[in-house]
């Protein structure tokens, strides 16, 4: 069982890529809580330039209840009615990174756009303990598979910083390792609480 580090995943409307990271971290004994950093969440609709927006205070059942009258079969056969079963059973309703007032040891985000958002929250808090956060991106296309994939890649990042005896100062280490063996690009930073 895992638990010493403290992990948020992070994505645009908390609902696929961080949701999927979140399910299979808690499954292995993480301590990990999931946000997004979007005005609202969006969800895929009857065409491209009609998305689904709910605000972060909507539950994952009422966007399922929504959706399910709004038309079960599209909805079943893309996998949106799925997703939201197993966001759900996770956690009541996506939150906002920005209005989460919890410390992490790390903080994944799923694509450059989200990463910069959260520095940028960093940026504009005011310090308060001088903790510091490391902030890594992965980037995860956001469709079911690449979901699926990309938590398992965080999962296999997560493992590799848990192994470090002091994490500030094996982290770059560690990270340029995971880049070579899973032939991705990561962005880290470090920011302060």
């Amino acid at each position: 069982m895992s638990g010493k580090l403290k992990v948020a995943v992070v994505c645009s409307s908390n609902q696929n890529r961080s949701m999927e990271a979140h399910a299979v971290l808690s499954k292995k004994g993480y301590n990990v809580k999931s946000f997004g950093t979007g005005a609202n969440c969006k969800l895929p609709g009857s065409a491209p330039d009609k998305p689904n927006i709910y605000d972060f205070r909507t539950t994952y059942e009422e966007m399922y209840r929504d959706l399910e009258s709004k038309d079960k079969q599209l909805y079943t056969r893309n996998g949106i009615l799925s997703m939201l079963d197993r966001n759900r059973r996770i956690k009541q309703r996506p939150e906002r990174f920005q209005n989460s007032k919890e410390k992490f040891d790390i903080v994944v985000t799923a694509e450059e756009r989200v990463y910069d958002q959260v520095i940028e929250d960093f940026n504009t808090r005011e310090e308060d303990s001088g903790e510091p956060v490391h902030v890594i991106n992965i980037e995860i296309m956001d469709n079911h598979e690449e979901a699926t994939l990309g938590a398992f890649t965080i999962l296999k990042l997560c493992q590799l910083l848990e192994g470090c005896t002091d994490l500030e100062r094996d982290i770059d280490e560690k990270i340029l390792k995971f880049e070579r063996e899973s032939n991705r690009d990561i962005l880290h930073t470090i920011c302060f609480y």
